[in-house]
């Protein structure tokens, strides 16, 4: 289903309610530079270091499109969480649809307790949680991995640099304007995102993963004001 939901004046801020979660594939696609090709690069990475049955967990899995391709690929125990019941109902669908055992479960990844994962992975979830909460929650991760561990981690980005900040922004809607949305639309979702997401910095993220106590970190994606890091416990 298309996306348009911001064809219209917002009512609140933005949230994945069911009518986020009926065109969320179209708005992934559309809005999230290179998300095919940055989704199939994670899951090359993760099936060249992972072991059969090893455990992966996706926190903010929404629709469980990363989970559902990865088990194509691999044979894996994998678990996604996420709070909205939308969302988790189109997940199991979709992996009953497409013949795939993978576990959803409806849950607040800030309080639910998961343990002993081989891999976790947080594509443009980290981005939602206050700043209050968000070092608590890598620290989590961190602790939740076995030794050797991958946290695969997708963030929208700030600069420091408010000039160069500013365009990248302007470069990013003109890409979604290549992609179909209107000025308008464009403006609503900006708007219902206020405070909502909140990106940090490259150095901030690093620094964040670094503090939790996670060694090797390499940035493996970058596109403009996106990019995906891999830590390693």
């Amino acid at each position: 289903m298309k996306d348009k939901v911001f064809n219209k004046p917002i009512e609140k801020q933005f949230e994945f309610d069911e009518e986020v979660a009926s065109v969320f594939d179209d708005m992934l696609n559309r809005s999230v530079p290179f998300y095919k090709e940055n989704l199939f690069l994670q899951i090359d990475i993760l099936s060249k270091f992972l072991k059969e049955n090893d455990l992966v967990i996706d926190l903010g899995s929404s629709t469980g499109t990363f989970l559902i391709e990865l088990a194509k690929r691999k044979k894996l125990n994998l678990i996604g969480i996420d709070n909205s019941d939308a969302m988790i109902k189109r997940a199991k669908n979709k992996a009953k649809a497409f013949g795939v055992d993978v576990k959803f479960i409806n849950a607040d990844f800030l309080e639910y307790d998961f343990n002993n994962a081989n891999a976790i992975i947080a594509n443009y979830t980290i981005q939602f949680v206050r700043p209050l909460k968000r070092e608590k929650l890598i620290q989590k991760i961190y602790n939740s991995l076995q030794n050797n561990g991958i946290f695969l981690m997708s963030e929208k980005l700030i600069t420091e640099n408010k000039k160069l900040n500013k365009t990248m922004i302007d470069i990013y809607y003109n890409y979604k304007k290549e992609k179909g949305y209107t000025e308008y639309e464009i403006a609503q979702k900006r708007e219902a995102l206020e405070n909502v997401l909140i990106p940090y910095t490259m150095k901030e993220n690093i620094e964040m993963l670094k503090n939790a106590g996670f060694k090797d970190i390499e940035v493996i994606f970058r596109w403009n004001n996106f990019a995906t890091f891999i830590a390693f416990k």
